[in-house]
C-alpha cells in the first residue's frame, strides 16, 4: 500500500458577505501561508453552487461566516456535512457572534472550530495561522497512522 502525501499548497475558501471583512481576511491569510490559494464567496448559495460544479476541487479548509443573505453559514455547513464528497473537509466558522447558542449550533452541525472575529488585524492573522497549523497537524497525524498501520500489517505478514 502506497501512501500519497498531500501537497504543501493550501487551498482554502472564505464565505463572507461583508466586503471589508473579506478583504481583511484575504490580506491576513496571504501573510500566513506562503503557498496558498483563497477563493472568496459572498454567501452560502454561491459557495455551494461552486462546489457542485463538475470537477470542483476539494478545498483543504473552509472558513464560513454565519450571518449572510441568501444562505447563511449554518445552512451551508449542513449541506457540506450531508455531502459524501465534502463531509470531512475541515470547517471553521468565522463570525462576529460570540453567542453560546451560535457556537453550540455550529459545533453540533459539524464545524471543526468556531472563531469569533477578532478586533485587530494581528489577532486575525494569528488565529488563521493557528487554525491552519491545527488542520495540517491533524493531516500529518492521519498520514502517520496510515503509515504505522501499513508497516505493522506488512511486518505481521512477513
Amino acid at each position: 500500500m502506497q501512501i500519497k502525501l498531500k501537497s504543501t499548497r493550501l487551498n482554502a475558501i472564505l464565505v463572507e458577505d461583508n466586503p471589508d471583512d473579506r478583504r481583511l481576511f484575504e490580506n491576513a491569510f496571504s501573510e500566513t501561508w506562503m503557498k496558498s490559494s483563497l477563493l472568496l464567496f459572498r454567501d452560502g448559495l454561491q459557495f455551494l453552487n461552486y462546489l457542485n460544479r463538475a470537477g470542483a476541487p476539494i478545498p483543504d479548509i473552509i472558513f464560513l461566516d454565519l450571518d449572510m443573505p441568501v444562505m447563511g453559514g449554518l445552512a451551508a455547513l449542513g449541506h457540506l456535512r450531508r455531502s459524501a464528497k465534502y463531509s470531512t473537509v475541515p470547517v471553521a466558522i468565522y463570525s462576529h457572534s460570540s453567542s453560546e447558542t451560535d457556537i453550540l449550533d455550529a459545533l453540533e452541525i459539524g464545524a471543526n472550530v468556531y472563531i469569533t472575529k477578532p478586533e485587530s488585524y494581528e489577532k486575525l492573522r494569528g488565529l488563521i495561522k493557528e487554525v491552519i497549523q491545527i488542520h495540517w497537524a491533524q493531516g500529518a497525524l492521519a498520514i502517520n497512522r496510515k503509515w504505522a498501520a501499513t508497516t505493522t500489517n506488512q511486518a505481521s505478514h512477513s
